[in-house]
């Protein structure tokens, strides 16, 4: 069952909320018109985690409005990804947003206090990889995650990673970054027994072609319960981690 249908249930059922407080809850208006974007007001109640705003191709004023009307209605955290700079600053004049610039992303409101079933590991093949990681623990984190980076331990110097084999073996998730020719996932999916999620990344030579190399050898991994997402896609992994740590257990 949707964690937040459950939780207002469970409010129902402990005097919380009155049945028609949880009708209101569930009736709300699903999305709101704002000319250039409809925004999606019901995804928590439906998903579990609320809509994210993709900040690239969106001017500084949509993105301006796009918070306000989640804040308005009840949403304590926005995340914004892919924001430059310079729009942020932007947005920072009208709304309390912290920005980090090595992960792209704006975040309004506090984040959570970690409530996922155990840790989520970031890792990344190298120094280069660390911008798609951070969008990916940042999301993991606003997520109600505990995150524990791991940078700059690719396959070029091995013993680097097999000195955390703690860190990897005791993970309940894994986000594994990499460019290059992109083999980190393979070497961490045969030492884990947690699911990985393998990321490439756009970072590498001519031959690498924008990450499509890693893109490929990840695809073909001979290593067991490893997924791929899309290159550069941090965020994708981020959330798709946060998934699978707040998995409940079914009989």
């Amino acid at each position: 069952m949707n964690h937040e249908i459950k939780t207002i249930l469970e409010d129902v059922r402990d005097g919380r909320l009155t049945v028609e407080e949880a009708g209101l809850k569930l009736k709300l208006e699903p999305f709101e018109e704002l000319g250039y974007a409809k925004v999606d007001l019901h995804r928590k109640l439906r998903q579990g985690a609320a809509e994210v705003i993709y900040g690239e191709g969106k001017t500084a004023r949509q993105i301006i409005g796009i918070i306000s009307a989640m804040k308005e209605n009840g949403q304590s955290l926005v995340l914004v990804t892919r924001l430059s700079p310079e729009k942020a600053q932007l947005v920072q004049e009208v709304h309390d947003l912290r920005y980090d610039e090595a992960a792209r992303m704006g975040i309004a409101g506090e984040m959570p206090e970690a409530d996922g079933n155990g840790t989520v590991v970031v890792a990344t093949g190298g120094t280069s990889d660390i911008p798609v990681a951070e969008e990916a623990a940042l999301t993991a984190e606003a997520l109600g995650n505990r995150v524990e980076r791991l940078y700059d331990v690719g396959v070029a110097g091995l013993h680097r990673l097999l000195s955390h084999l703690d860190t990897v073996m005791s993970a309940n998730v894994i986000v594994c970054i990499a460019g290059m020719e992109g083999a980190l996932p393979s070497v961490i999916g045969g030492l884990a027994d947690c699911p990985v999620i393998a990321v490439p990344t756009s970072v590498g030579y001519g031959a690498s072609f924008g990450g499509i190399t890693a893109l490929l050898s990840m695809l073909n991994s001979c290593a067991s319960g490893i997924s791929v997402v899309n290159i550069d896609n941090g965020f994708g992994a981020g959330y798709l981690a946060s998934m699978i740590n707040h998995q409940e257990c079914r009989k």
